[in-house]
């Protein structure tokens, strides 16, 4: 549990825009779903599986513009993405979507693959703390889910074929069981995208550094020559 209670303290006005932008949407979807945990994940879900493929494409793009290698970082979020795809096919076969989160879903797609594109190419870093604090709450979501099905309050059930499959869970897993899982993976995916954005404000460190540095040399040489002069 102590691995998945994990938070990263906002540092920066970078991170507490992120986290900030993330309890705004976590009172969004209180207010609206409230203990409808199936029905949350099935539309929340749809939104999760837009940054790693928004991500993914704007990097691929920048990798061939740039002629430059993306170590890793484009299949890593395309795998992600298609990772969220699976918990929405799954949460399909738990909750029947009505008519109305259907066209919710159509509507907040849309709006946040724009708001994400534009976030993205505005602020790498912010975008991945975004991400990161998202996975921080769907931990929180899905814990509060299993420990309502663990107590019954919530009936459990059968675990859908497609789950079996794509976990490779036992025949005879539960409900309970595709929580489980899909609550790790949304752990991994928090820990992912807080190491992303950790390493951009590295490397934006490193760079503030050498210019430093070089402005510093460059001063320096200057007033040698005056001197020299």
């Amino acid at each position: 549990m102590n691995e998945l209670n994990k938070h990263f303290q906002p540092k920066n006005f970078s991170d507490k825009v992120a986290l900030s932008f993330t309890k705004f949407l976590r009172l969004l979807a209180d207010t609206f779903f409230k203990k409808r945990y199936g029905h949350r994940a099935v539309v929340l879900e749809t939104v999760a599986a837009v940054p790693g493929m928004v991500a993914g494409m704007l990097l691929h793009l920048k990798s061939l513009r740039k002629i430059e290698d993306d170590k890793g970082w484009i299949k890593t979020l395309l795998d992600e993405a298609e990772n969220e795809r699976m918990h929405l096919m799954t949460f399909i076969h738990v909750a029947k979507p009505t008519t109305l989160e259907r066209f919710i879903i159509m509507v907040a797609q849309f709006i946040f693959i724009v708001t994400y594109a534009i976030i993205y190419l505005i602020s790498q870093r912010t975008a991945h703390r975004i991400v990161g604090y998202f996975e921080e709450e769907a931990v929180i979501s899905y814990t509060e889910y299993l420990n309502e099905l663990e107590a019954g309050t919530i009936p459990d059930q059968p675990a859908p074929l497609i789950a079996i499959n794509y976990w490779n869970l036992p025949l005879h897993a539960t409900l309970k069981d595709v929580v489980r899982v899909i609550r790790d993976d949304e752990a991994g995916h928090r820990d992912v995208n807080h190491k992303f954005a950790d390493l951009i404000n590295l490397k934006k460190s490193k760079l503030a550094y050498k210019k430093n540095k070089a402005r510093e040399k460059s001063v320096e040489e200057k007033s040698a020559d005056k001197i020299l002069n």
